[in-house]
């Protein structure tokens, strides 16, 4: 069975039950269905939030571009720096740098989202105060352009 299916008739049987207490004379069945109807309504309503608002788990399949991050907080997580990107547009991957001796964070890192949402990332959050540092968004230059510089 679906989740959403459960929940409205788990919410369903304590209205009926909260139903039945306000009217001990009403038949149960109609408790029921009383409450199952208002459940479903509740829930329905719950359910139409807006598609930018809600998460999804699969990663964005349009264009995409990969943003370096520097002047990071030390202590700032994955999470954190989705969230704040994630305002702009969907985010595939946040990629903070750590050193591979220590296992502490550098400061930096890398987030690949949409095309869209990256220029307006960069455009907004270049010089921007997170966290008490101020952040540097530029686009990341690929490791295949650092080579052809260097040969």
């Amino acid at each position: 069975m679906q989740k959403s299916f459960l929940i409205v008739l788990a919410i369903a049987i304590i209205g009926a039950l909260a139903i039945f207490q306000i009217a001990p004379d009403l038949n149960g069945a109609i408790a029921f269905f009383t409450g199952a109807i208002i459940a479903s309504v509740i829930f329905s309503l719950q359910s139409k939030t807006p598609a930018s608002k809600t998460n999804s788990n699969e990663p964005y399949s349009g264009p995409t571009m990969t943003l370096y991050v520097g002047n990071l907080p030390y202590r700032v997580h994955e999470g954190e720096v989705k969230a704040l990107f994630g305002e702009f547009g969907p985010v595939n991957s946040v990629r903070l740098v750590r050193d591979r001796k220590t296992g502490r964070r550098k400061g930096f890192g890398f987030i690949e989202m949409s095309e869209a949402g990256a220029k307006k990332a960069m455009a907004k959050l270049n010089e921007f105060d997170f966290q008490e540092r101020t952040l540097k968004v530029r686009e990341a230059k690929s490791q295949d352009s650092d080579k052809s510089d260097n040969a």
